[in-house]
């Protein structure tokens, strides 16, 4: 544990929410959900206009629906969330080189080197909010203490929009009065065990003895808590995290039983996944296909490439063959496609097996799907992501008798 606060978290409020509302201003101060709009669907991120109405993420979309009907219900725009969350991290960065990503929307920075430069920790919070905020956008809240575990449990008080510094020497009196809820690890269960200790507090944890936590927890989870709620936390921020795996995966609102609507949907999580990849600059090796049954039996299977891609219809082809092995007369409840062993875009993009054409021809046309793709992604980050996208899910239009009339063009709509 530090002797001073120089670890801050940094948590950005209602992450996907707030780029939708910082792209679309008619937006701004009304409730906004984002998530699944099916009628399995799930809550990613919630406004906090939508969430005094007890919307809150996780939380199945039509329960939503019902408890903020009056909110504005989006799917998610990954590659775009992607893009801002870059423009953040870029900012943090700029302000220390270790910064420990934890996900798309927080991360840890270390900012015992900065001091010299920027001031104290509270000065460098206030300094990272406020480049937030005019260079890309977007409000966030930050945490600061001696510890990890500390930092973020200050973070999640903060919100939304605020700053909590946990002053050393103070950490033990500050977590003292705090539910054992807050202590990482706490479930359930073992809120429940803990509760017939008479535990309740966090306080109440630090003073009880470790070995009876041991006795009732187990020794890893027991020994754990105890430390974290004397706030003995020696984790160091790590930089430098990287993606295992990019995907995107769909639960559909009625099962799937046809091979044809399998793969429309394949087409659209192909595009959807090859679009968040290439917003992070990486290419991937292997193809993963998930696919869970009515029945909620789910199986996977994987293929390897010779060489890295990001090009969609490579993945696509690579899935298509992939979920030809199961019996999609079942019923489809679930479909995903994610891609691993991830690394920087490579100057020569792969090819695959495009039967009937010498190495040169697959990789001209390879090439330049490549660059159709990237055009692509321009279009959908200034237009947005429904602009344009494959062709195969485009719904033809049923012509009315007046759109049969001569020189008139009757054009498909999504």
């Amino acid at each position: 544990m530090r002797d001073d606060a120089t670890i801050l978290h940094v948590d950005l409020d209602a992450f996907f929410a707030s780029v939708e509302q910082l792209d679309d201003p008619g937006l701004r101060g009304k409730p906004v959900v984002v998530g699944g709009l099916g009628n399995r669907g799930v809550v990613s991120t919630a406004s906090y206009e939508a969430r005094v109405f007890g919307v809150r993420s996780a939380m199945p979309m039509a329960r939503a629906r019902k408890a903020c009907p009056q909110a504005e219900f989006l799917s998610p725009r990954m590659a775009r969330y992607v893009e801002k969350s870059h423009e953040v991290m870029a900012v943090l960065a700029s302000i220390s080189p270790l910064v420990e990503q934890l996900s798309i929307d927080e991360a840890f920075v270390d900012v015992a080197g900065a001091r010299r430069m920027l001031g104290d920790p509270a000065e460098i919070a206030a300094t990272i909010r406020r480049r937030v905020l005019d260079e890309v956008g977007l409000c966030l809240s930050v945490g600061g203490a001696s510890t990890k575990f500390l930092a973020k449990l200050a973070s999640d008080l903060a919100k939304p929009d605020g700053v909590l510094m946990i002053e050393p020497g103070t950490e033990r009196q500050f977590l003292a009065p705090l539910p054992v809820s807050r202590l990482w690890g706490v479930g359930p269960a073992t809120l429940t065990k803990l509760e017939r200790m008479g535990l309740r507090s966090i306080g109440d944890v630090a003073a009880v003895d470790e070995q009876s936590l041991v006795r009732t927890l187990g020794s890893s989870l027991g020994q754990h808590l105890h430390a974290l709620a004397r706030n003995d936390d020696g984790r160091a921020v790590v930089p430098e995290r990287d993606a295992k795996s990019i995907g995107a995966e769909e639960t559909f609102g009625t099962d799937l039983r046809t091979p044809t609507a399998c793969d429309r949907e394949l087409v659209r999580l192909a595009d959807r996944a090859c679009a968040r990849l290439r917003s992070a600059g990486l290419t991937a090796r292997t193809v993963n296909i998930k696919i869970r049954f009515g029945d909620f039996e789910t199986r996977t299977r994987a293929r390897t490439l010779p060489e890295p891609t990001d090009v969609s219809t490579v993945v696509l082809d690579v899935a298509r063959a992939l979920l030809a092995e199961f019996d999609v007369g079942r019923g489809v409840r679930l479909l995903g496609v994610s891609l691993a062993q991830l690394d920087s875009v490579a100057a020569v993009q792969s090819t695959f097996d495009l039967s009937g054409v010498g190495e040169s021809d697959r990789q001209q046309r390879t090439e330049r799907r490549a660059a159709v793709e990237r055009a692509v992604d321009e279009v959908r980050d200034r237009f947005g992501t429904r602009s344009v996208g494959p062709a195969t899910l485009v719904e033809p239009k049923r012509p009315a008798p007046d759109d049969q009339m001569p020189g008139r063009e009757v054009r498909g709509t999504r």
